[in-house]
């Protein structure tokens, strides 16, 4: 096996300790938690997941207060697990693997159709409660202190969607949580909604039909718009019920319909434009912003949708080299005129995944600096922190022998003299030692002030959030 694919092997422990070991300083203002939220179990009796993205989801927290650093984690007690254990097989449908083994079982499906709320990709805050989210608009409440699952989120809604992303975006000013959402039938929609901060009620700001819907993981925002990706990975929604294969497996990659943006204003829904792009294909959004009569959309982007086929657990675990980052791009986005059309420019040679910037400050504004994991050895997961000037290019790099980052998250030093004037935290996995560490980073000189080691290893997650 290639060194980082033992990091894709189930944690089943469960653990609180109260003071961790420090290794170096930490800085004297930070105070939080950081909770992390990732798969952590790849096998339900004798069925395996198929996807790093379907393991059933744990929790973990990093609580830092005077100067000490306490650690828990805990498996997110949805339906989907619960269900599973029960059972002693999987029972719900994921990313890239479908239980459904019988025509019978497929059929009944279609009438009584669960979504599943193994919720492992991200945190976030929404209608009040911290929540873990996937691409199932069943976000699952927890208890940030505890970590202990309070259920999944009843919304005071008639909104009914089966697709959602697990990134939304959160005003830094308002604190209004703006995400996407779709529905698939006889005529598709994608729709973007809101929920203002306390509120249960989600409210439809606009509504775009599409024949065949584009598999968008994320979206972006600006202070007056939201914009749509619309890569060529797309999918017939007949085929979604009748296919039987798993979710993402319905997808077809259709090169020459290219890449299509679409521009809705946010204060009256209207979609102000479409422009097209070059067929590519993207996780991860950096940011947006407005300049002049464009939108900016900074993405981290692929070739092609072949990522997804990395992706898949039997390749983690196998002793293939595993490509993990992409390209960071500039579409340029028009929103008056006569161009209809565009190309990317590259924002930097350095490779990265998984990118950060600091949110409260720049989400949907200008900005200078994105983090993300790298790879110095191409092939070789993700086995380095990158730091980019998206104005010059520049990048910086932390990397150290037999270490493999997870995301890096941004957290702003008091009374910040500069974009950048923070730390950086990342849950870093080390396999010689079969255990993980957080690592806190100077954000602004991107070097090791500090590292706290955790008692076991924590399978390779997704996203976090500092509180």
């Amino acid at each position: 096996m290639m060194a980082f694919s033992s990091g894709f092997q189930s944690l089943r422990n469960e653990i609180a300790v109260e003071e961790l070991s420090i290794e170096g300083h930490l800085p004297d203002w930070i105070e939080g938690t950081l909770i992390r939220n990732g798969p952590a179990q790849f096998e339900v009796g004798e069925d395996t997941y198929n996807h790093w993205f379907d393991g059933l989801a744990m929790l973990h927290a990093f609580q830092i207060e005077d100067g000490k650093v306490g650690y828990r984690n805990r498996f997110l007690e949805s339906n989907a697990r619960r269900e599973a254990l029960k059972k002693g097989r999987i029972s719900r449908a994921e990313f890239g693997t479908d239980p459904c083994r019988s025509i019978f079982g497929r059929v009944m499906s279609l009438f009584r159709p669960r979504l599943t709320d193994n919720a492992s990709i991200n945190v976030a805050k929404v209608a009040g409660q911290w929540v873990a989210m996937t691409e199932t608009p069943l976000p699952v409440a927890f208890e940030p202190k505890t970590l202990e699952t309070v259920g999944v989120v009843e919304f005071a809604d008639d909104v009914d969607a089966q697709v959602t992303t697990a990134h939304p975006h959160v005003h830094p000013d308002t604190g209004r949580t703006t995400t996407y959402m779709a529905t698939f039938g006889r005529q598709c929609q994608y729709h973007i909604v809101t929920v203002d901060p306390g509120s249960r009620r989600r409210e439809v700001r606009a509504t775009l039909f599409v024949d065949r819907p584009s598999y968008m993981h994320s979206f972006a925002v600006t202070e007056r718009y939201a914009v749509l990706s619309e890569w060529p990975l797309r999918v017939n929604p007949l085929d979604l019920l009748l296919e039987g294969k798993p979710f993402i497996e319905n997808y077809n990659w259709v090169p020459e319909e290219g890449t299509r943006f679409r521009v809705v204003r946010l204060s009256d829904g209207e979609e102000v434009t479409r422009i097209s792009a070059p067929a590519a294909f993207a996780f991860h959004h950096v940011n947006a912003f407005e300049q002049g009569d464009s939108v900016i959309c900074d993405v981290v982007t692929y070739d092609d949708a072949s990522i997804i086929d990395a992706l898949y657990l039997d390749r983690l675990q196998s002793d293939q080299p595993t490509p993990a980052v992409g390209r960071l791009q500039r579409y340029r986005l028009p929103l008056a005129g006569t161009t209809k059309s565009v190309s990317p420019t590259p924002i930097s040679d350095t490779l990265l995944e998984l990118p950060r910037v600091h949110d409260r400050a720049v989400e949907g504004r200008t900005y200078r600096y994105v983090y993300g994991v790298g790879a110095y050895d191409i092939g070789n997961f993700t086995d380095q922190l990158v730091k980019i000037d998206v104005e010059t290019g520049a990048a910086e790099t932390w990397r150290a022998p037999d270490t493999y980052p997870g995301e890096p998250v941004f957290v702003p030093a008091p009374n910040g003299r500069a974009e950048d004037y923070g730390v950086v935290l990342s849950v870093v996995f080390q396999p010689e030692e079969n255990r993980s560490f957080l690592l806190v980073l100077d954000a602004h000189t991107f070097t090791e002030v500090a590292r706290v080691p955790v008692p076991h290893a924590i399978p390779f997650g997704f996203h976090g959030q500092f509180i």
